[in-house]
C-alpha cells in the first residue's frame, strides 16, 4: 500500500526542487551550491531538505530524475523510434542520440551527477545501470551474447559528459558533427553481426 504524500509535504518537495533546480543551472559548479542555499532559495528548514533527500547528491539525482522523466517515459512505453516496438538496430542511436542531447541540454547537472557518483562508482549509479541493463538487452541480439554487456558499456561511454565537453572543447567540433560522430561508431558496431 502506497501513501499519499501530504499537500505541506509535497509543496515543501516541489520548492525545493525548484529552487535546486535554479541553483544547480546558475551556479558556475553546482557542487558548490549548499544545502543551506537551497534550503533558504526553497523557503524551508534545512533538516526537512535533509530528511527529504538526504544529501547535496540525492538532491541532485532528484532534480535530475524530475528532468529526466519525460525521456524515461519515452524509453518505457513510447513510440519509435525510443520506445519499445522499435527494433534494436534502429533503437540503440536512436536511445544514444536522446542521451546525448539530454546531457548536452543538462550539461552542469549532468556533470555533477557524473562527479559526485565517481566517488562511489559512476559505473554503479542507478541511472548507468539502468541504462547498462536496457542496451545490453537489446545488443544481446545484435552482437554475440557474451559481447552484449561489453558493447552496452563501450556505447554507453560516449554518454559521458565529460568525455562530449571535452571534444566538443578541444576539437571544436559543433554538437551536430558530434552527434554525427556517435551516430557512425554505433552504426559501425550494430551492423556487425
Amino acid at each position: 500500500m502506497t501513501t499519499k504524500e501530504r499537500a505541506d509535504a509535497a509543496r515543501n518537495r516541489q520548492a525545493i526542487l525548484t529552487a535546486a533546480s535554479t541553483l544547480f543551472d546558475t551556479a558556475d559548479d553546482p557542487l558548490t551550491v549548499t544545502m543551506d542555499d537551497v534550503a533558504a532559495a526553497a523557503g524551508v528548514g534545512k533538516g526537512t531538505l535533509f530528511r527529504r533527500f538526504g544529501d547535496r547528491a540525492g538532491l541532485l539525482r532528484a532534480v535530475f530524475d524530475t528532468r529526466i522523466a519525460g525521456l524515461t517515459a519515452a524509453i518505457v512505453d513510447g513510440p519509435p523510434p525510443l520506445g519499445p516496438a522499435t527494433p534494436p538496430r534502429e533503437r540503440v542511436p536512436a536511445l544514444l542520440d536522446a542521451m546525448v542531447e539530454f546531457k548536452l541540454d543538462n550539461r552542469k547537472l549532468t556533470r555533477a551527477l557524473e562527479q559526485t557518483s565517481e566517488r562511489a562508482s559512476f559505473l554503479e549509479s542507478p541511472n548507468y545501470q539502468l541504462a547498462h541493463a536496457l542496451f545490453t538487452d537489446l545488443l544481446t541480439g545484435v552482437v554475440t551474447p557474451d559481447n552484449a554487456g561489453w558493447t552496452a558499456h563501450a556505447l554507453l561511454s560516449y554518454t559521458r559528459i565529460d568525455l562530449l565537453e571535452h571534444v566538443l572543447a578541444t576539437q571544436q567540433w559543433s554538437v551536430a558533427r558530434l552527434r554525427r560522430e556517435i551516430q557512425d561508431v554505433a552504426g559501425r558496431i550494430l551492423g556487425k553481426v
